[in-house]
């Protein structure tokens, strides 16, 4: 039985030059055929589909209207068996919250929403290509609180273009002042297929790796501080407001994947849907294969993601299959600590755990 869904809406009020995710434009001629095929593609998935957490991501899924949501997530509780879920997360854009969708998706059953704020800095949301200026987001959560949602996460990320220091603590109190009860705060990266990444390779961005440390030793001292517990290298929450859904990933759970893009990991396949909604649609609508990647995920290779993963949480791995002589190594270097038959990174590890998860595999 699969625990997880997640479901790719790729519609965006405008694509971001620094996001990597498969989006589009929103297109009002194709999104009901888009709809419609997602509610084919989870029907396919029947009785193997019973999840505990569900998690809308983009794309911006609340570009699409409320009357499309309503359409959408009542379907597939019409598809699906939610008896057993706990946690229903949506992504929303600042620019994309009103008090009656906000509103419309608690009575289907929404109880947790990701709001990517980025910046609290109007000259920096402008430099990532935000449709949202800073006082718009605040207005916007507050809409969410007015609606009743009392599980909200924000996004921030550090190392913009041009950011300081002191931007980016201005940035973290004063979303720790808002109080919501999950934060995620990432380091820009320069993904291929993105105007960023052909302005980095063009030399006009250059990141300062010493910069990005002092940005995320910051968030590390800022953030537990305010209540909020840094439950994996980039999240931090309130006690008990854990992403359910993105602690199953990292724990190495199945999850089935819906929409253009989507991944899906069940019985030790994992597989790809095409990253095109025209394509997608066709594909589904007309029975026909609608994955452009296959591979089986054999027992080491899972391990090895699993412990990549977990290596990242603070609840570490076990020590039971790693080499004695480099853990010993990886102590006396300060990046890790053992305790209980447990191995998690230490403060100086978090900011080189990709080498360290490399030492251990």
């Amino acid at each position: 039985m699969v625990r997880h869904l997640y479901v790719h809406i790729p519609f965006c009020p405008k694509v971001c030059p620094y996001c990597s995710f498969y989006k589009e434009a929103s297109d009002r001629n194709k999104t009901q055929g888009f709809l419609e095929a997602l509610l084919t593609e989870a029907k396919m998935f029947g009785g193997r589909l019973r999840p505990e957490t569900v998690f809308f991501g983009g794309g911006t899924p609340t570009a699409l209207s409320t009357p499309q949501l309503q359409f959408l997530i009542g379907g597939l509780r019409e598809r699906v068996d939610f008896s057993a879920l706990k946690e229903f997360t949506i992504e929303m854009n600042p620019a994309t919250v009103s008090l009656e969708k906000a509103a419309a998706l608690l009575d289907l059953g929404v109880n947790r929403v990701s709001m990517g704020i980025q910046s609290w800095d109007d000259r920096l949301l402008k430099t990532l290509g935000r449709v949202h200026s800073a006082a718009q987001a605040r207005r916007s959560y507050g809409i969410l609180r007015e609606a009743g949602v009392k599980n909200i996460n924000l996004d921030l990320i550090f190392g913009i273009p041009g950011q300081s220091v002191g931007e980016w603590h201005e940035s973290l109190l004063r979303t720790i002042e808002l109080g919501p009860d999950h934060i995620s705060a990432y380091c820009l990266t320069y993904e291929e297929d993105t105007e960023y990444f052909e302005r980095f390779t063009r030399g006009e961005y250059a990141p300062e790796e010493g910069r990005d440390a002092d940005f995320f030793e910051m968030a590390m001292d800022l953030l537990p501080a305010a209540g909020f517990g840094q439950y994996e290298i980039s999240n931090y929450s309130r006690l008990g407001r854990e992403c359910l859904h993105n602690l199953a990933y990292w724990q190495g759970a199945e999850y089935a994947g819906l929409g253009p893009s989507a991944f899906s990991t069940c019985s030790g396949v994992r597989r790809r849907n095409i990253a095109n909604t025209s394509e997608y649609i066709r594909r589904t609508e007309n029975g026909l294969d609608r994955h452009d990647f296959e591979e089986l995920v054999p027992e080491a290779l899972r391990h090895s993601e699993i412990t990549a993963f977990a290596l990242r949480t603070k609840f570490g791995i076990s020590t039971a299959g790693a080499d004695p002589q480099i853990v010993v190594a990886l102590e006396a270097n300060g990046l890790v600590e053992t305790s209980s038959g447990r191995l998690t990174l230490t403060r100086k590890g978090k900011l080189v755990a990709d080498s360290v998860a490399a030492e251990l595999l």
